[in-house]
């Protein structure tokens, strides 16, 4: 897992950039695309589609749990290379958002599709999304076990 930790962290700055810089868009937003992407700084208490709204200390908390048990677990364990680089994006964006929850109380969002009705996010939510679809495209297609886990026709003991 340390083979890639640089990913995460990359995430993670990438991330810090992209909220530092959206706090100085202007107040009405900055358009990119006409009609499919715009930027649009917003702050968000909850999580994916505010869930939780409102709850910035129990969110952290579940975060905080989550990565500390993912760190945990995969801690040791062989990963072939799209695997890692799932997890590392994830672990990155996971990273940036519980920074935010901590420090601040509430998310920062700001890349908004315009082309259909949809939630405002940020660059760890993008992270976290890639990533998890990395590691579901792995299990799903790849020929070998993704994580260390014996190969499905050897029984275990």
């Amino acid at each position: 897992m340390k083979k890639k930790l640089w990913i995460a962290g990359a995430a993670f700055l990438l991330d810090r950039a992209a909220k530092i810089l959206a706090e100085r868009l202007p107040r009405g937003g900055l358009t990119l695309i006409p009609g499919v992407l715009r930027l649009r700084y917003t702050r968000n208490t909850g999580m994916a589609f505010s869930l939780l709204s409102g709850h910035p200390v129990l969110l952290a908390a579940l975060s905080a749990l989550v990565l500390a048990g993912a760190f945990f677990l995969l801690r040791g364990k062989r990963m072939d290379g799209p695997t890692e680089t799932g997890l590392m994006m994830m672990l990155g964006g996971a990273a940036g958002n519980l920074a935010d929850r901590i420090f601040a109380g509430s998310v920062p969002d700001m890349i908004e599709p315009v082309f259909v009705r949809f939630a405002v996010f940020n660059l760890a939510d993008a992270f976290l999304v890639v990533g998890c679809a990395l590691v579901i495209i792995r299990i799903l297609f790849g020929k070998d076990p993704p994580c260390g886990a014996p190969p499905k026709n050897r029984r275990i003991p």
